[in-house]
């Protein structure tokens, strides 16, 4: 049975074009990452902007939370990860990450691990703890890779969905696949687990 859900609240804001999204866990922050290249933290309560991040003249792609270090993390066009303290707006460290665009980052929810993923068909592993040292890179895909998503049961398994109409599961652990996922037709642009009734599932977007 599929599970339907009731709109609470609609909220806007007048904006560039938006390419990512993320929520604080605490704060009632929402993450925009947006087609100028700018960056900015909206307060969806009292519907104002709270702080902008001028970040570069590359679209900003990815933009994701990591509440536990008052940082934000920043994928673009560029191919360069930034990181940003979003209380004093502080530029941490800047680094280039790949040699094209960069379209999903995902923070790992225990360990101090960001994964990354980009057109040039590579997925790696930084470990901010040892100076956001690339520890390791995940290959396979023939095309873009779109997203990623980490298994809500197992953090140490997560999926990325590619161009190349394949969904592929990874562990942290090792470089080694562990399933693909085929049959489609089309590319892929968004993965995504999610659980109901006690089942797990995953849901992807063409």
């Amino acid at each position: 049975m599929v599970s339907t859900f009731d709109i609470k609240k609609i909220f806007e804001l007048r904006s560039e074009r938006v390419k990512s999204i993320d929520l604080h866990p605490t704060a009632p922050w929402v993450l925009l990452g947006l087609h100028s290249g700018n960056v900015c933290i909206w307060n969806h309560q009292s519907q104002v902007t709270e702080k902008m991040f001028e970040i570069a003249n590359s679209r900003v792609r990815s933009a994701r939370f990591v509440a536990r270090k008052e940082w934000i993390v920043i994928g673009a066009d560029d191919g360069f990860i930034r990181v940003y303290n979003y209380n004093t707006m502080e530029n941490i460290i800047e680094f280039k990450a790949h040699s094209d665009f960069i379209r999903s980052l995902i923070v790992h929810p225990s360990q101090s691990y960001l994964l990354s993923a980009s057109d040039d068909k590579h997925i790696k592993l930084w470990d901010w703890e040892k100076g956001w040292e690339c520890t390791k890179t995940f290959e396979g895909h023939e095309h873009y890779v779109m997203q990623l998503a980490f298994n809500p049961r197992d953090a140490n398994v997560f999926a990325s969905a590619s161009l190349d109409c394949m969904i592929k599961f990874w562990d942290l652990g090792s470089l080694d696949l562990r399933s693909s996922i085929n049959g489609h037709t089309e590319g892929l642009n968004s993965v995504e687990f999610f659980e109901d009734d006690g089942k797990l599932y995953i849901n992807r977007i063409r």
